[in-house]
């Protein structure tokens, strides 16, 4: 049984090494909070948008990944905007912590028409440890103190908004790391991963309380040709300021379009300046009989606010 739980733990480890110094992606983006993945979101919007991310994978096993962070972002003047994003991420003895820093500058392309462009750059600082000290039963008396390495790095983004269609296209990491202290062998060196992030939200009318937004997110990883895809859904329910909403998504291999990584019904809701958000990842993959699935909560405040005189930054 030991063996069996090692043998799935390495093999989903494998899956994610293409992720490592960057926060994980998985369902977070769909809590209102999508400058989680791209800057150029970075001041859209009248407030001081601040949210808090916790994501516990695989419960039920042990030293399974955990992942928190926490993210704001402000509009500079009227077409302008920064964010900034801290995260803490542990699978086991393996820890990566980091931050990054972020400016969008958003431009009107045709007022009249709603079309918008938005272009963002992050400076991210990570680090990457593995903590020696916890090892059971260390005989290797080359595996000595605790192995960390720091990775300074940009991710560089751009947004296509127009009426209600959103395209996002974005680069992660476009440096590649030298990793020193580990082995060259087994560490790929690039990082840089590409995401695609797009979707419509349907109404029936402007002022209409009921909308429909389809998305999809896709992320392609340099190092080894893997790519994963996120087909969502929300439906959102207004009440005046305030919105209620449920949905799902579905996240798969690319190549392997009909065996689901998982399934995640996503629910959520904004009460005043109050933000929650939870899903709930199904897995479907062979962590099925030792995992009851994935957690993700966020949780958020909107402060200050102050309309733009820019409807590029609404």
């Amino acid at each position: 049984m030991k063996r069996i739980l090692i043998f799935l733990i390495l093999i989903n480890s494998i899956w994610m090494i293409g992720q490592e110094l960057t926060v994980p992606q998985l369902s977070q983006y769909l809590s209102d909070n999508p400058f989680l993945m791209s800057p150029s979101y970075a001041g859209i919007g009248d407030f001081v948008k601040v949210r808090m991310n916790g994501l516990t994978q695989w419960v039920g096993i042990q030293d399974a990944p955990d992942t928190q962070s926490l993210s704001a972002d402000v509009r500079l003047g009227n077409r302008s905007g920064i964010g900034i994003l801290l995260y803490n991420d542990s699978n086991g003895q393996t820890k990566q912590r980091g931050g990054k820093v972020s400016f969008a500058h958003h431009l009107t392309i045709n007022k009249y028409e709603e079309s918008y462009f938005s272009f963002g750059l992050s400076f991210n600082l990570n680090q990457f440890r593995i903590d020696i000290e916890d090892f059971d039963d260390n005989n290797d008396l080359a595996v000595v103190n605790d192995r960390a390495s720091s990775n300074p790095n940009f991710d560089i983004a751009t947004l296509y908004r127009k009426g209600n269609y959103y395209l996002s296209l974005n680069v992660s990491n476009i440096f590649n790391k030298d990793f020193k202290k580990f082995n060259p062998i087994f560490e790929p060196n690039t990082l840089r991963n590409y995401y695609l992030y797009s979707g419509y939200k349907f109404r029936k009318h402007r002022r209409a309380d009921f909308e429909i937004e389809p998305s999809v997110f896709f992320q392609y990883f340099e190092s080894d040709g893997r790519s994963i895809t996120d087909v969502n859904t929300k439906f959102k329910w207004f009440d005046f300021l305030d919105y209620y909403y449920a949905g799902f998504t579905y996240r798969f291999l690319n190549d392997q379009m009909g065996s689901p990584l998982y399934i995640a019904p996503i629910i959520g809701l904004k009460k005043g300046d109050f933000y929650f958000g939870y899903s709930y990842q199904i897995v479907m993959n062979e962590l099925l009989g030792y995992s009851s699935g994935t957690h993700v909560v966020t949780v958020g405040i909107d402060l200050f606010q102050g309309v733009s005189n820019c409807s590029c930054a609404y």
